[in-house]
This record gives C-alpha cells, sequence and structure tokens, in this order.
C-alpha cells in the first residue's frame, strides 16, 4: 500500500486552533504515515539531562492534515493500523511541578531515567527489569470549536489524551469542528501505564500508520473523541476533576446505549453500571483524562 508520509520535518504543531492551515490535504479513505519525534524535541539522551521545568513548546503534533470533505457536524474516523518506534530509546522524566506525587518529599524533581530498546525491539530496560514495548500515540486530535489549546492539554478535539487505547488496531473517531478537521498527532511512548503517573511514559519517536475517512450524517451526535479497541468502544472525557470527567464520560456513553437499544436514558444509565467499565486515561495533564468502557457485545457499531 503506498502512502503518503507527513513528517515532522515537514510541519508540526504545538497547539490545536481554529485556525489551522494544513501541511497537507488527504482524499477521504487515504493512508497516511505520520512521522513524530519524542515530546521533549530530543533534549534529553541520557540521565544526566535533567528537566527543571516543562518546556513552553512541548508534545510536538505532526501536521496538521486536512481530509476533503470533513465539515463542522462530521465525525473523522482514523484507523490506526500501526505504531511503531523509530529510536533506541525512550525517556521516563520527573520535572518540578509536574506528575502525581509532584510533591513528595522523597523524590527527586527533576530526574530522569533513559530507557534502552533492547536489539529485538521487543522490550525496553528500565534499570534492571525489562518492559515490553508497547506504543502508544500520546497526542492526537483535531482542531478545536473556538478556544486554541496547547498539545498539552486534552479535551472534547482531543488532545494530549494519554490514553493507552491510542495503538495498534484501533479506530479513533474524533467530532469535526472545522473545515478539513485538521488533524495531528505525536508525543508517542514505548511504553506508557494507565494513569501515566509521574508525567510521561517512555517518550519515543514513532511512525503511525493510519487511514482516514469522513463519516457524515452519524447516527451519533459526537462530541468527543471515541475509540474502538476490537473488543469495546470507549467513551472519552476531559475535565479539571476527575469526578466531572467521569460523569461525563458515563454520560456520553449511555447516550450511545440509549441510541443502540432504544433505551429511555435512565435505562441506559443502570445497564452502563452492569456491564460498562470506567478507566482513568492521565492524571497529570491540564485536566485529567478517563474513558467509560462497553463490550461491543452491547454496543456493536454506534455509527
Amino acid at each position: 500500500m503506498t502512502r503518503t508520509v507527513i513528517s515532522y520535518e515537514d510541519g508540526h504543531v504545538y497547539e490545536f486552533a481554529p485556525n489551522m492551515e494544513p501541511l497537507y490535504t488527504a482524499a477521504d479513505g487515504e493512508s497516511l504515515t505520520f512521522e513524530t519525534i519524542d515530546s521533549l524535541n530530543k533534549a534529553v539522551q541520557s540521565d544526566a539531562d535533567l528537566m527543571d521545568a516543562i518546556p513552553e513548546e512541548v508534545n510536538a503534533a505532526t501536521g496538521p492534515v486536512a481530509v476533503e470533505g470533513a465539515t463542522p457536524g462530521d465525525v473523522l474516523k482514523v484507523e490506526i493500523e500501526d505504531v511503531r518506534v523509530t529510536e533506541d530509546l525512550g525517556r521516563v522524566i520527573t520535572a518540578p511541578g509536574f506528575g502525581l506525587l509532584q510533591d513528595h518529599r522523597d523524590i527527586e524533581h527533576p530526574a530522569t531515567r533513559v530507557t534502552e530498546i533492547t536489539d529485538d525491539g521487543e522490550a525496553l530496560s528500565f534499570k534492571d527489569i525489562e518492559v515490553p514495548v508497547d506504543p502508544v500515540i500520546g497526542t492526537i486530535g483535531v482542531a478545536t470549536s473556538e478556544e486554541s489549546m496547547s498539545t498539552l492539554t486534552p479535551h472534547d478535539h482531543g488532545g494530549n489524551l494519554d490514553t493507552t487505547d491510542m495503538t495498534t488496531g484501533t479506530t479513533a473517531y474524533f467530532p469535526v469542528f472545522q473545515d478539513g478537521a485538521m488533524l495531528a498527532m505525536g508525543d508517542s511512548k514505548a511504553a506508557m501505564a494507565d494513569g501515566e503517573m509521574c508525567g510521561t511514559g517512555a517518550e519515543i519517536g514513532t511512525e503511525i500508520d493510519v487511514t482516514v475517512s469522513v463519516i457524515s450524517d452519524a447516527a451519533v451526535d459526537l462530541e468527543r473523541p471515541l475509540v474502538d479497541t476490537g473488543d469495546a468502544w470507549k467513551t472519552i472525557a476531559s475535565a479539571e476533576t476527575m469526578e466531572d470527567a467521569v460523569k461525563t464520560a458515563n454520560e456520553d456513553l449511555i447516550g450511545l446505549l440509549a441510541a443502540e437499544h432504544e433505551y429511555t436514558l435512565t435505562d441506559a444509565y443502570l445497564f452502563s453500571s452492569l456491564v460498562g467499565g470506567l478507566e482513568i486515561s492521565q492524571v497529570v495533564d491540564p485536566l485529567v483524562t478517563v474513558r467509560n468502557s462497553i463490550p461491543r457485545e452491547y454496543l456493536p457499531d454506534p455509527f
């Protein structure tokens, strides 16, 4: 399959905005490869490279790419076919004022641990322990509806979702707020746990194969990102507090269930408490991000 390559070197952004200019315009249904740089822009190459603060320009997102035919109210479908690391090391850091335990007296801020990828590419080494390489996309999203947002921030447009489901085999869906949608992505990790507790995963450059397409007249009014992992559908919501994020993710899920089964919202709410599942994506960005999962047997295809 021939793919157009969208390179970090050709163009990248540090914010998602309403008036983004496309680096490239893709046809509806076109397959692309996004080449990304690590979120710290190669500033960290050894354990001696410390970050005294998070840089203003962080989480470079390659793109944006416009998709022909995408207009506000549509849904952008992004099939993530492969995420490959392109470096032999990842970076895990702490920085002052950043991370879940930023005020813990016994944890060093700043600190860096470089994680070398093994020769076979299957694992990375954290001190004396090998961790499987399982690349994920940290930042992925589209142009915002009104307010410009840093690529460090997650919101309804996507952005810094730091969601482990944004990986090989997942299909992601984003609401389209501006003509062309304006897809951009980066901030990949060779490995990352749900929560991203210290503020980073193993930050690394990647190549990401995707196919983009436009869904017009969708059966659901999508307001925030949604992913299909093959086994489950997961609504994704970001908010200032965990409580608000989980409420929004659950509201989005019961809306899908109500439409699928012709339930009232009350019945969908009760049903979600039987078969749904709340999951934490990240707790360290300006907003926290969660997802609410429903097995495909209860929600075959909301679109």
